[in-house]
């Protein structure tokens, strides 16, 4: 039998993580189309609403039913916006081990909205799910996720060297993908005890499970 993520709503003083639904689509379009994310990410180009509504509605379900990881939407709390993204990816239950990404949308950004939503993730992962290890991977020159993984208590491993693509804009307005380092950080559940003043900072993390 698969082990599959739970359908799961977690809650911390600022933020609602919760599944993605087909409301989010306009939001999760314009959010994937921003500079940052289309330099930092695979996202397709362009990503388009309905690549959007297929990713929510068929892609990231079908990640989960095959126990691979789980999306989820970074929602404030008070307005209910689409603030980002939180995503496990490559999950492996024997090791008890996954890998987290992060977006946010660029409106948001600079509120530490990308490190509450990591820290009460991993807070679930390792309290709720009896997680082992989570690991975070950054291209060499984002400096933003680098700040953020280190933020939540991270330790950096090394570098998989030329193992990520990237891309940069070229003279005419265009895309061209760039080859580039990998910084590979884990965060296992004792490294949260060096962030335990931020999670109490942002209200801790509630989670709700069945979410509908």
């Amino acid at each position: 039998m698969t082990s599959t993520f739970p359908s799961i709503s977690i809650s911390t003083e600022r933020l609602v993580l919760r599944p993605l639904d087909e409301d989010d689509v306009p939001a999760l379009a314009e959010m994937m189309n921003d500079e940052q994310v289309l330099a930092w990410t695979d996202v397709r180009l362009p990503f388009t609403e309905d690549g959007a509504r297929a990713w929510i509605t068929q892609q990231a379900p079908a990640e989960r039913a095959r126990g691979r990881g789980v999306a989820l939407a970074v929602t404030e709390f008070l307005t209910q916006r689409l603030v980002g993204l939180i995503q496990l990816t490559r999950t492996n239950w024997h090791v008890r081990s996954t890998e987290l990404s992060y977006v946010v949308a660029p409106w948001a950004r600079g509120e530490g909205y990308a490190s509450e939503a990591a820290l009460a993730t991993a807070g679930w992962l390792f309290h709720d799910q009896k997680f082992e290890r989570i690991e975070l991977r950054t291209a060499a020159d984002n400096t933003a996720s680098q700040q953020v993984a280190q933020k939540i208590g991270c330790i950096s491993e090394g570098v998989l060297r030329g193992a990520c693509i990237a891309r940069t804009r070229t003279d005419d307005g265009g895309w061209t993908e760039v080859r580039t380092d990998y910084i590979v950080w884990s965060l296992l559940p004792e490294d949260l005890e060096g962030a335990g003043e931020q999670l109490a900072d942002t209200g801790g993390f509630t989670s709700y499970s069945d979410w509908n």
